[in-house]
């Protein structure tokens, strides 16, 4: 049974008291907050059980190395790969995007090659394909939403060409938390032989998630909002993408030898894993996913879906406010402003005197604010931990806002 109070019992923060109040913490869409069996398995992995891993032959290396490795088997499952080699631990999404572009769009992209994506991109799924423009003279191509928020697989197939080579897409948008239709986007890549590289660092968090399934060729998630530590995350690679790949970094465990001429690459996922990773966050990491797994993310999901449902009604009978991705099916995420040009940085620091927290600004998310014609929204976001009492208090923080700044 999915019981929400003991849930919170598990996050230390939430006790705290923010401006004499207590936190109402929305701002998970940025970062989740941490329940304490992932605090304390950072903190004993430091305390008792670290060392580098991988290399050496003593006790604590041998034991850091195990449980750095089993982590890698927890994101196997949580992802649904067929394989823990398909896993390329990273430090986030961030980190996991730029590798699929410097180690597969640079050895495979050439000049006038398009990649597709959506106008409601993470800058972390924008910047990375802006340098193969840069540098290779590949051709980018935009999909906008349609009015409702929601971004259509119809509408990106109408964007491929000949010369469309890969689509980098969101799973779940960060500001309008539509959910694209990935499985079905991936079938008709397949048929015209596009590589499809998906953003999952919003869609793993709140959504069960099977790459296996989905057939896509590379997976983006990013610890820090699966309710682990910053500096984690992973990159699934479909194992038929492996070959047409080349390093993205050098040294460290991503060598089998190296000699004055030549250099002899390890197997993946290692061959893309150099240097001493982060070791603990990593563990950390894996705590997180147990920690999901044991609540059931079936559970969450249901969960948010409660509270979206809810907050999408009292969100809707507000006259001042307008909300960017008004959808019935959508993530727990709700980007709005308000219709009488009160700026979202006011609003969010009106509500943080009630202890609540949200974010305001474009979420590095400019292309997506242009489309819209605004410069920066509100931003509410859910996570397990989230409860009805908190909606209340938003939506109170918000009149209050109103009546003060109108």
């Amino acid at each position: 049974m999915f019981n929400v109070d003991e849930i919170r019992k598990e996050f230390p923060i939430l006790k705290e008291k923010i401006n004499g109040k207590d936190l109402c913490y929305l701002d998970n869409g940025a970062s989740a907050q941490k329940p304490r069996v992932v605090i304390d398995s950072m903190v004993k992995a430091y305390e008792l059980e670290y060392a580098n891993v991988h290399r050496g032959l003593h006790h604590l290396s041998n034991l850091a190395t195990e449980n750095f490795e089993i982590v890698r088997e927890k994101i196997r499952r949580f992802l649904g790969a067929k394989s823990e080699n398909e896993i390329v631990f990273t430090s986030g999404s961030t980190e996991a995007l730029n590798l699929v572009s410097y180690s597969w769009g640079i050895n495979n992209l050439r000049k006038g090659d398009e990649i597709i994506l959506s106008v409601a991109e993470h800058h972390s799924n924008i910047v990375p394909w802006h340098f193969l423009r840069e540098r290779q003279g590949v051709v980018l191509k935009w999909v906008e939403p349609r009015e409702d928020g929601q971004i259509y697989v119809e509408d990106i197939l109408l964007k491929v060409s000949e010369k469309t080579k890969m689509i980098a897409i969101t799973h779940m948008s960060n500001v309008l938390g539509c959910i694209v239709d990935i499985k079905r986007l991936c079938i008709e890549a397949r048929k015209r032989n596009i590589v499809t590289v998906v953003d999952g660092s919003q869609a793993a968090v709140h959504m069960p998630i099977n790459v296996y399934d989905l057939d896509c060729d590379f997976y983006a998630i990013t610890g820090h909002k699966l309710y682990g530590p910053s500096s984690s995350g992973a990159l699934f690679v479909a194992e038929r993408r492996f070959d047409e790949m080349i390093p993205f970094h050098g040294g460290g465990a991503m060598i089998k030898s190296v000699t004055f001429d030549s250099v002899t690459y390890n197997t993946p996922p290692l061959k893309f894993e150099a240097g001493t990773p982060g070791i603990v966050p990593m563990i950390g990491f894996g705590a997180a996913l147990d920690f999901m797994a044991m609540v059931g993310i079936e559970e969450i999901h249901s969960h948010e879906e409660s509270l979206r449902s809810i907050l999408s009604d009292e969100l809707r009978s507000l006259d001042y406010i307008r909300m960017q991705g008004d959808l019935e099916k959508k993530g727990a995420i709700f980007s709005f402003i308000f219709s009488n040009q009160i700026h979202p940085h006011d609003v969010a620091t009106i509500v943080d005197q009630k202890g609540v927290a949200i974010r305001a600004g474009h979420h590095c998310c400019e292309p997506l604010m242009k489309h819209y014609g605004v410069g920066a929204t509100c931003r509410a976001s859910f996570a397990m931990y989230n409860t009805v009492k908190e909606i209340e208090v938003f939506l109170n923080a918000l009149r209050l806002s109103h009546e003060l700044l109108s």
